[in-house]
């Protein structure tokens, strides 16, 4: 419990750290993350002395780790550009959604069969982002792309069938030529921020391949020691803390017509987390001999 929710808590106090990155914008932030992330992860392996997996990695999964590295650098980049644009709680609201993403995807992809609270959540969840986008005047496209981003980031993690932190050093070493020529392009231009705001705001950036490793490590940690129901539970964490932190912190607008929003979201999630835990009491009441 204690490792799952550092790892949730970690997550969700992001909208803390991006902002002291600044002046460097989004991309050059995501650029960065991705090559001092995977310096982070290549050095726990190393401690780890796990390279097995390099040798019976397949061609499918090169493929699947190549798509699922595009994603979530769409979702990192996302992220990080709304957070520092103020925009921190429609972020939050992404996360709130993704659990709803998923149960689509879980219809559309492998055929399941959604049970009648399951659809009242999918059916919920539609109706506060039509509420949503009233509100905003557009849809709420910040929250839609985190959404979808990280549940197609899930399914391809699902079908590549790799640990987190080898999967993630595959993912962060397939771009990070790409993102080293992005820097040294900026460099030249003389438009970069690392290495020109003093030592420490060079240090805070550098850093983020660790902030993005420590809960990842975290996450496995619990993933392998807690039910299911159990995780599903915890990753509410992370967004009720995004959420907090844009409402107190950087008191971004909550007009009552976005609180209708949410509310209608939050209702959705009671919906479906109490549909997911009837339903693993009763098929563990099947399985008691």
């Amino acid at each position: 419990m204690a490792f799952g929710a550092g790892a949730y808590a970690l997550w969700g106090l992001f909208p803390l750290y991006w902002p002291l990155l600044k002046p460097a914008g989004a991309v050059e932030i995501l650029a960065h993350r991705i090559m001092w992330s995977l310096v982070a992860v290549v050095a726990v392996l190393a401690l780890r002395r796990r390279w097995g997996w390099v040798r019976t990695l397949t061609l499918r999964q090169g493929v699947l780790l190549a798509l699922a590295a595009v994603v979530i650098s769409l979702n990192w980049g996302t992220y990080i550009y709304a957070v520092n644009n103020g925009q921190t709680i429609e972020s939050a609201l992404g996360y709130f959604i993704n659990p709803l993403i998923s149960v689509v995807f879980g219809v559309l992809i492998f055929r399941e069969r959604l049970r009648t609270w399951q659809w009242c959540a999918v059916g919920m969840g539609t109706l506060a982002v039509l509420v949503l986008t009233v509100d905003y005047g557009r849809p709420p496209w910040i929250a839609l792309v985190l959404a979808f981003a990280f549940g197609i980031y899930g399914l391809l993690k699902k079908f590549a069938d790799m640990p987190s932190a080898e999967g993630l050093a595959v993912e962060t070493a397939m771009l990070f030529l790409p993102t080293l020529g992005f820097v040294l392009v900026l460099e030249g231009r003389g438009d970069a921020a690392f290495g020109h705001h003093g030592v420490g705001h060079a240090a805070l950036v550098a850093l983020a391949g660790v902030v993005t490793a420590v809960p990842l490590l975290l996450f496995n940690a619990a993933a392998i020691r807690l039910p299911l129901s159990v995780i599903g539970m915890l990753q509410y964490l992370a967004p009720v803390l995004q959420f907090v932190i844009g409402l107190t912190v950087h008191h971004e607008e909550m007009p009552p017509s976005r609180w209708a929003g949410f509310l209608l979201v939050w209702v959705a999630l009671v919906m479906l987390t109490w549909d997911g835990l009837n339903a693993a009491r009763r098929e563990a009441v099947l399985e008691t001999p």
